[in-house]
């Protein structure tokens, strides 16, 4: 079945070029160029996938992801942003989206992106591990923290944590292999399915936001950085 997708975009020039390379993938693709009617086009069509320019006029794509969070809409939502700041980024995932790609972007990088949503959407967290691998779905339990797969719930002791869906999927790898150091490229390829190089930070930025969500004072540290490796989540 035909995936659908809502692209809100301001700049004509990507909107058409983004536009028409999601549709030669083979996506059926929404274009409009502004949050407002990105707003009434999600109630209208409800798209398998948003991907949202950050700087739009009126109404820009986080708020956009705000209202939409807001009444309990959980489609998985792509930021597009040429905001390099850490902070800036940060500030998409707090408002509820799922990724985000910096400009300018190699399309490639987006038909990656959309596809890890969309997998993930369609409930494989993760590419299957291999037969030996595979441990049991449902409950995940270790050095204080619990996992309810199903749910998608995650509590540090009695505080449950509010989690996006990608933070939910890195969390959840990591957590099912812990005390194994993840290197990057593993982590990349099981989570987004594709490695994004060396020069990449979107995994620093994540794993630095699971842990401002994750830490709490006195309470040890749960995932650790292995320099030059990868992580690993585990108990000190």
């Amino acid at each position: 079945m035909t995936q659908t997708v809502l692209l809100a975009e301001d700049d004509r020039a990507i909107r058409h070029a983004l536009e028409r390379a999601l549709t030669l993938e083979g996506y059926e693709v929404n274009a409009v160029a502004d949050g407002v009617e990105a707003l009434a086009q999600a109630h209208r069509t409800q798209p398998d996938v948003l991907v949202l320019d950050v700087m739009m006029p009126g109404i820009d794509g986080l708020q956009v992801c705000r209202v939409l969070r807001a009444e309990g809409d959980r489609t998985p939502i792509l930021m597009l942003t040429a905001l390099v700041e850490t902070a800036d980024r940060i500030a998409g995932l707090d408002a509820g989206a799922d990724d985000y790609v910096l400009k300018p972007f190699d399309v490639e990088e987006v038909f990656a992106r959309l596809r890890a949503l969309l997998r993930r959407t369609n409930g494989a967290s993760f590419d299957a591990p291999k037969e030996e691998e595979k441990i049991p779905s449902g409950q995940v339990s270790v050095a204080g923290l619990r996992m309810d797969v199903q749910a998608r719930r995650a509590w540090r002791g009695e505080r449950e944590l509010e989690l996006t869906r990608t933070e939910f999927d890195l969390l959840e790898l990591l957590a099912r292999n812990a005390g194994i150091v993840l290197d990057h490229a593993t982590i990349y390829d099981r989570i987004w399915g594709y490695d994004f190089g060396p020069g990449s930070k979107n995994l620093a930025v994540y794993v630095g936001y699971l842990r401002r969500k994750l830490d709490e004072p006195g309470a040890p540290a749960l995932i650790h950085t292995v320099r030059g490796v990868g992580y690993v989540l585990r108990e000190d």
